[in-house]
């Protein structure tokens, strides 16, 4: 069984920090890659070791894969973790760091693949026992066979890019006449982005919640479900704030979905953290995606399950078992996660910069994830995200009011950040109930006049 000594860490900000922290608690040496903007990172200076791999661009440095395995190879490091983002759902990647022997920290190469074409993810959950929402068995190009579908699904119908997300590629028909020309548009849209100018069709659902599912699998036919996230807080199909477990999810519903996510991915043989996605509506999820990665918001499972999840990916690397069976699994509390973004908090404009004052918030159940310092400056060229605020509580209502005493501590100055929008939103009564949906931020921002 091999044991990893040294692992480069094929990522950037806070998440490859999160790594760096996870390895030297399990006595990993960590070899930090970084463009030319990231060489003063905190992860840079953490690390045993730093390679430069190019210039600002990402295309010409975190999605520099010929740099990337160099960099492994120069360091001898004998595994790679791709954090999210970036190279993390690459399944060519995925491959060529397996060829030159190195461990992947991450699914099966395959799966990468077969997750990541949404036509062929819904198709896999559907064989899986994984419900599905209602429309096309696959891509779609031909206007006739799209309005047969319309019709028998019904409308509104969504148009989807079958390759990414991120809201492009995707366009809500409500009408049959507006069908073909929303159908092209998608498809120009995607092949845009993505290079893919495949598109399926779907049900379009009016007001769900979006519910995800997080697990582990060994790669061996085992794998566990670690609950739900409630991530329904969103703008323009990017998440803002993430809670678990979800305000309106029974734990009868968690067991019973819990339990056949967990029995998907057992048989399907998947090896690591994932997440699958649901929308949840009147008592009834439906699959919509699977990330084959470590999520974003995935600090507040480890909240209330206790299980580092960083730790337990480069385990299941290495070849060893899960270190809990579903049983050991236990929920407790609630955790709540606020993105915080180096933006206006009305206009959402960029505020790259430098950060001229930096104070965390700290004390009982509270924790930053974040590569922030004073001195340190936002570079322009990546996503804006530069923090993450975790808080725990024995009940919902303990963790928001831990959050806001920790949203109020927290002073960032020098570049604009949305704490200001994080502490209006804990004002709001609807929130405070959990009383919301996926359209629900956009509709509060629109009262606001953000």
């Amino acid at each position: 069984m091999p044991q990893i000594k040294k692992l480069l860490i094929a990522n950037r900000g806070e998440i490859a920090l999160r790594i760096h922290r996870a390895c030297h608690e399990m006595g990993i040496k960590t070899v930090a890659v970084h463009s030319t903007a990231d060489a003063d990172a905190m992860h840079v200076r953490l690390a045993d070791e730093a390679i430069c791999i190019g210039p600002p661009s990402a295309a010409d440095s975190y999605l520099n894969i010929p740099n990337i395995i160099s960099a492994a190879e120069i360091s001898g490091a004998d595994a790679i973790h791709p954090g999210y983002g970036f190279l993390s759902e690459n399944a060519q990647f995925a491959e060529i760091v397996e060829l030159h022997n190195i461990l992947f920290v991450g699914p099966k190469p395959e799966h990468i693949r077969t997750m990541g074409d949404k036509v062929q993810a819904k198709r896999t959950a559907g064989a899986l026992g994984l419900p599905l929402v209602p429309g096309s068995d696959g891509a779609i190009s031909d206007i006739a066979e799209a309005k047969r579908i319309a019709e028998s699904i019904g409308y509104p119908v969504i148009i989807k890019a079958a390759s990414g997300g991120g809201g492009r590629g995707m366009k809500v028909v409500n009408d049959p006449d507006d069908l073909e020309t929303q159908m092209q548009q998608a498809g120009s849209e995607a092949k845009a982005a993505f290079g893919d100018a495949t598109v399926y069709m779907e049900k379009y659902l009016g007001n769900p919640r979006h519910i995800e599912f997080q697990i582990f699998g060994d790669g061996e036919g085992n794998a566990i479900h670690l609950g739900e996230r409630d991530c329904s807080l969103q703008r323009r199909h990017q998440k803002v704030l993430e809670e678990a477990p979800s305000p309106i999810i029974t734990a009868e519903e968690r067991e019973r979905m819990g339990g056949i996510v967990a029995k998907a991915m057992a048989d399907m043989g998947y090896r690591g953290a994932g997440t699958i996605e649901f929308l949840w509506e009147a008592g009834e999820f439906y699959f919509i995606e699977m990330n084959t990665r470590l999520q974003v918001e995935h600090p507040v499972t480890e909240m209330i399950t206790g299980l580092d999840l960083v730790r337990e990916q480069i385990r299941v690397a290495e070849g060893h078992p899960l270190t809990l069976r579903q049983e050991d699994v236990q929920f407790r509390g609630h955790a709540i996660e606020c993105r915080i973004n180096a933006e206006d908090p009305r206009t959402f404009a960029p505020s790259p910069g430098l950060v001229k004052v930096y104070h965390a918030p700290g004390g009982m159940h509270v924790r930053v994830d974040s590569g922030l310092y004073a001195g340190y400056r936002v570079p322009p060229y990546y996503d804006s995200m530069i923090a993450k605020l975790i808080v725990y509580g024995t009940t919902r209502q303990g963790a928001l009011r831990r959050l806001r005493r920790a949203l109020e501590e927290m002073v960032i100055e020098g570049v604009t950040t949305t704490i200001p929008l994080h502490r209006a939103l804990l004002d709001d009564p609807e929130f405070q109930e959990g009383a919301y949906t996926i359209k629900w931020l956009e509709e509060w921002l629109a009262k606001q006049g953000a």
